[in-house]
């Protein structure tokens, strides 16, 4: 498993989900907020005309703060994210993901955006807007993993992690259309054309891809030209492992009704 060093600069700051913390220096300070860089967590707020300041503009950015803890919610995320700055000369702190797997930076110069599946993020720059980007109700159900996506914009480093090993893809190479296990999606950028497609119809063979091929009925899409990561071990993968594993998964398809149980 993999684990990111991050060092700071004086006044520095990086912010990640709360969980991805592992250690730091005595001179990084530490602060646990609810609202994301974007709700001017981890830099200020930049104000606009018409009355940035004063109760109008407290009062707009606790909405947006509660806003973001509402989607954040809905999507299953930690309410929370850690801070850490940099104070008296350069800092150092350890973050990790929460599964055996790989991690990488990945640089934003603020002309593209990168999406990334809930649970992938670790930590980023202070200058890197964190939000939530539903993929839409029949798309997003369809696809299961697919329907709540984190959208990063900006400029500056964002840290991600998966699980196995990651492969590295564009559409474009492949006649500009890749089909995907919706488990197997870690990140992609702003351009990707991200879609679910049902494999087979609710025939013979469709029924014995859900059933026995372990692939459920549908598919991920992923269109166009920009760079795909992928994971080559699913959650759902690794937790069957263990299940097994463990003896957990001898019922097999009758549910137990010819197994022995020792008691």
């Amino acid at each position: 498993m993999q684990m990111a060093v991050v060092t700071l600069r004086p006044g520095q700051t990086v912010y990640c989900e709360a969980g991805k913390f592992l250690f730091k220096t005595a001179n990084v300070t530490m602060e646990t907020r609810l609202s994301g860089p974007s709700q001017g967590g981890g830099q200020q707020a930049q104000g606009g005309g018409g009355g940035g300041g004063g109760a109008a503009g407290m009062l707009r950015q606790a909405m947006g703060t509660a806003m973001q803890v509402g989607q954040r919610a809905l999507a299953g995320e930690s309410l929370a994210f850690q801070y850490f700055t940099s104070q008296g000369g350069e800092g150092t702190v350890g973050f990790a993901g929460v599964l055996p797997g790989e991690m990488r930076a990945l640089e934003l110069d603020g002309t593209r955006a990168w999406f990334a599946e809930k649970d992938a993020f670790v930590a980023a720059e202070s200058s890197v807007d964190f939000g939530i980007a539903w993929q839409g109700g029949q798309t997003g159900r369809k696809g299961g993993e697919g329907f709540v996506l984190e959208k990063f914009t900006g400029r500056g480093t964002v840290i991600i992690a998966g699980s196995g090993n990651f492969i590295d893809l564009n559409p474009a190479d492949f006649g500009g259309r890749i089909e995907v296990d919706t488990g197997c999606i870690v990140a992609f950028e702003e351009g990707i054309q991200y879609g679910i497609q049902r494999i087979g119809g609710l025939n013979r063979q469709g029924l014995m891809n859900a059933v026995f091929g372990g692939e459920g009925l549908s598919l991920a899409t992923l269109e166009g030209n920009g760079r795909v990561i992928l994971q080559s071990m699913t959650i759902e993968g690794l937790a069957n492992a263990l299940k097994k594993a463990q003896g957990g998964d001898k019922e097999g398809m009758t549910g137990g009704l010819f197994s022995t149980r020792q008691g």
